[in-house]
């Protein structure tokens, strides 16, 4: 086997198969190297093994990072309608669900089978198996060294992602590469990840477990209009999910159950209107019966018509402003993606290149760029690795 290359990419996931392809085509030797038996594993298990491959809405105003400007320059170079002609080109049937969010109509390996095609026809070699033991910069370029072999490359590109996931091999080895040459780490924390209760909260809230409703969740002035879960262990559901990558530990959310609904004034006329009816049964209307059943297992009063002004509006906002401190999160094993990362000011936006380093690169989930639920993440890595594969 050779051990000169004009590039190798660490990690053979969506940013780094992506890289490769793009920057085989333009005539360049590659290598992609990973730990992994298999390659995109996270593309496999995503979107409930059809993969959200991307979001027809995907723009700046969805992603997190210390710098919200740095991914600008990379989206708009390459959009979902790229992907989606990429898509189309394969003959990939596929499908909207909510909020622009775009499914395989089969199966997620067919995303997969797609990057594997585009790198074959470049050219591209893959190792899997492999772990990189030591990353040097020389004059000359780099050596990456592995468990078998010394690798020479004029360029690297880490394309590893975050700790996520850990049962796909996942970890912070792209971090380690980035200290290593002096690059900072925006502090990294799990993101898309579900909330766990208080143990106060587990026990009277586990009648709730597998209950799911619509909900507006609320965190200082961001918010995400979603169904959420409940879980024996405390919230799931896209809108938690959302949330969670602007939570911090230690602080409040508030949930509204009904966001479609003013519930205090509907409230008051059924007091006036059907006044025997019973408060629990009047909520289920709105809100899933079990979760009314809770709500309302405090109120004394069996027909609305005993309800004073007061004890209206509060039952509007157990509904409507449902405060609750979380405990954690389910950590890195449950979380989509990590948030934080390679510090963006290290990095040119238009190439994703060190600027302290030349010919060392960062693309993907392993920079500090954030994605929101609903294919935006594959977008950022998609359009990363074509920032990069263009320019290397």
């Amino acid at each position: 086997m050779t051990n000169q290359y004009d590039i190798i990419i660490i990690g053979a996931g969506a940013a780094g198969l992506m890289c490769g392809a793009i920057a085989g085509a333009r005539g360049k030797k590659v290598l992609l190297l990973d730990h992994a038996q298999k390659p995109g594993e996270k593309i496999r298990i995503s979107g409930g093994g059809r993969c959200n491959f991307t979001n027809i809405y995907c723009g700046p105003h969805n992603f997190i990072s210390e710098n919200s400007h740095f991914c600008k320059s990379a989206l708009s170079r390459y959009t979902p309608e790229d992907f989606i002609d990429l898509i189309k080109r394969y003959k990939i049937a596929f499908h909207e669900k909510t909020k622009g969010q775009l499914f395989c109509d089969g199966s997620s390996q067919q995303i997969i089978d797609m990057l594997l095609a585009e790198c074959e026809q470049a050219g591209n070699e893959i190792r899997l198996s492999t772990s990189v033991l030591d990353i040097t910069k020389f004059d000359a370029g780099y050596v990456v060294t592995t468990p078998h072999q010394s690798l020479n490359c004029d360029k690297v590109v880490i394309a590893c992602g975050g700790p996520s996931i850990p049962k796909m091999g996942a970890s912070g080895y792209g971090y380690k590469v980035a200290e290593k040459f002096g690059i900072a780490i925006v502090p990294t924390s799990p993101a898309l990840v579900p909330l766990t209760f208080t143990d106060g909260l587990k026990e009277p809230l586990k009648m709730l477990a597998g209950v799911s409703a619509d909900s507006r969740v609320h965190h200082d002035a961001t918010s995400f209009d979603e169904a959420l879960l409940f879980t024996h262990r405390g919230l799931s559901g896209p809108a938690i999910l959302q949330i969670s990558s602007y939570w911090n530990f230690g602080d409040a959310i508030t949930i509204d159950l009904a966001p479609n609904h003013d519930i205090l004034d509907v409230l008051k006329t059924a007091r006036i209107e059907t006044p025997r009816q019973n408060p629990k049964k009047w909520l289920a209307q709105y809100i899933p019966t079990r979760l009314a059943d809770y709500i309302a297992s405090n109120i004394k009063q069996e027909r609305l018509a005993d309800m004073s002004d007061l004890q209206l509006t509060n039952l509007s906002l157990m509904v409507k402003e449902w405060r609750i401190k979380p405990a954690g999160t389910e950590g890195y094993r449950k979380a989509e993606v990590t948030k934080g990362g390679v510090d963006t000011n290290a990095l040119s936006s238009k190439t994703l290149e060190a600027k302290n380093v030349p010919g060392l690169y960062f693309i993907g989930e392993v920079v500090d760029v954030t994605g929101h639920l609903g294919g935006h993440n594959f977008q950022w890595a998609w359009a990363s690795a074509y920032a990069c594969g263009t320019a290397i």
